[in-house]
């Protein structure tokens, strides 16, 4: 989401956009970028790219809801809180 901000011009075509955007995103300290190397440079193979992207846009706030994104694997308690440290830090 944050990207999407990025890339939309001025105009009036862009409101509702904003206002989308605005509802379902919150704002990070850091660029999104930032976040998204720190949790590639786990090297965890259970962790893909569109899971990250899911991680930045929710921001989930303890393990439940960070095995809401990560369905498909389980992680084990170590994997998630390393995760969930990462976001605290935004």
């Amino acid at each position: 989401m944050e990207q999407v901000k990025s890339l939309m011009h001025k105009s009036e075509e862009r409101r509702p956009v904003d206002d989308y955007l605005k509802t379902f995103s919150k704002k990070l300290k850091e660029k999104p970028e930032k976040i998204f190397e720190e949790i590639n440079a786990l090297n965890n193979p259970k962790i893909k790219d569109v899971d990250i992207i899911k991680v930045i846009d929710l921001k989930p706030i303890d393990k439940e809801d960070l095995n809401k994104i990560f369905n498909e694997v389980s992680l084990d308690e170590d994997e998630a809180n390393k995760i969930l440290e990462i976001i605290k830090k935004y």
